[in-house]
């Protein structure tokens, strides 16, 4: 028998569900792929992306047979690159093992590069309609209220008791759609501040509501500040062509093109950062020259600001000793090399500025 509280939730959901370009199907392969561009992404991001990637990869199989190279251009300026390879390995695991068809058991999923336990649920309940809850943060908050939950859901115990209390409220044989409910209801009403709870449809079964306690839940370990790095980059011409690299596949940023350079040393200049790390990096000895800028970015769990010079070589011939090639690129060509963010804009940067 359905619980009343999901029976009200499904009720809210079919008037008030958001219209996503991979809803109102159960293609298996577009789950897959919105599930892996939503993974630690926003939904206003990741539409843009998604449509142009469904567009030139229509299924499994285009992916399988792409470049990497084409792949990480049409995800660049999405992020945490990961998950651009992890899309390709899996796509060719699926053609090459289970013939082309996303596989349906959690066990099978979980068998695929990048996906995990939360991911293999979403895509079992929303593509296959397994009986399965896909336990991910808008979940967890909203769960974290009911409950009026007084240990970090993150927790193994904290998780097991919201998992348990969903599993609970599942309703058989709707799976996709109680899962998409609680996913909106957690986007647009029991927001991470100031929740809407006037008009949540799960208010009446709500402890924190009941309790007061809505802004305190779901409880959070306390973060720490992020680390902030320095470094620089260096800009090397020869015959108006420019030097970059493509960063090995299992590092940060992994398969993009970026200029050389590196994390600057205490007590050391900028300028002298970027002669060492050229000397390491290329096998060369350079002078260091003008500033072409200083770029930041945040990643995950670090912060940056990067220096760019223009830098001529003094003696040696450019090796990669740290990049798996190089290439020697004419700036109106950037646009074909697929990089990270502060990269494009010091590549757009020269575009305007040299030649």
């Amino acid at each position: 028998m359905t619980h009343p509280a999901s029976r009200a939730l499904l009720h809210w959901y079919s008037d008030h569900a958001r219209d996503l370009p991979w809803r109102g199907t159960q293609d298996p392969y577009a789950i897959w792929v919105a599930e892996i561009m939503l993974q630690q992404t926003r939904v206003e991001t990741v539409i843009p992306y998604y449509t142009r990637w469904m567009a030139r990869f229509p299924t499994v199989e285009d992916v399988a047979t792409s470049s990497m190279d084409e792949i990480l251009r049409l995800w660049e300026g999405l992020g945490y690159y990961r998950r651009a390879h992890h899309l390709h390995k899996a796509a060719v695991k699926i053609v090459e093992q289970f013939n082309g068809q996303i596989p349906s058991s959690q066990k099978a999923l979980k068998s695929l590069p990048g996906i995990g336990e939360y991911t293999a649920a979403a895509i079992a309940a929303l593509a296959f309609n397994h009986d399965a809850v896909a336990l991910d943060g808008n979940l967890r908050r909203v769960f974290s209220r009911l409950l009026d939950l007084e240990i970090d859901p993150r927790r193994p115990e904290g998780e097991r008791r919201v998992l348990s209390w969903a599993e609970d409220l599942l309703p058989a044989g709707q799976a996709s759609a109680f899962n998409q409910s609680l996913m909106d209801l957690g986007a647009m009403i029991c927001l991470p501040r100031l929740p809407r709870c006037e008009a949540c449809p799960l208010a009446p079964w709500c402890l924190a509501f009941e309790h007061g306690t809505q802004p305190l839940r779901p409880v959070k370990k306390p973060t720490e500040p992020l680390p902030h790095y320095y470094a620089a980059a260096g800009i090397l011409r020869r015959e108006n062509r420019v030097l970059i690299g493509r960063r090995p596949e299992d590092k940060l940023l992994g398969g993009l093109w970026e200029f050389p350079g590196g994390k600057q040393d205490p007590n050391e200049s900028l300028e002298q950062c970027l002669q060492r790390e050229l000397e390491e990096e290329l096998g060369i000895e350079v002078n260091v020259g003008a500033k072409l800028g200083e770029y930041e970015h945040t990643y995950t769990h670090f912060r940056i600001t990067v220096h760019a010079f223009f830098a001529d070589i003094i003696t040696g011939e450019p090796q990669p000793f740290d990049h798996l090639e190089l290439a020697w690129v004419r700036p109106s060509e950037f646009v074909r090399y697929p990089m990270g963010k502060i990269d494009r804009t010091i590549a757009r940067q020269i575009s305007g500025e040299i030649l």
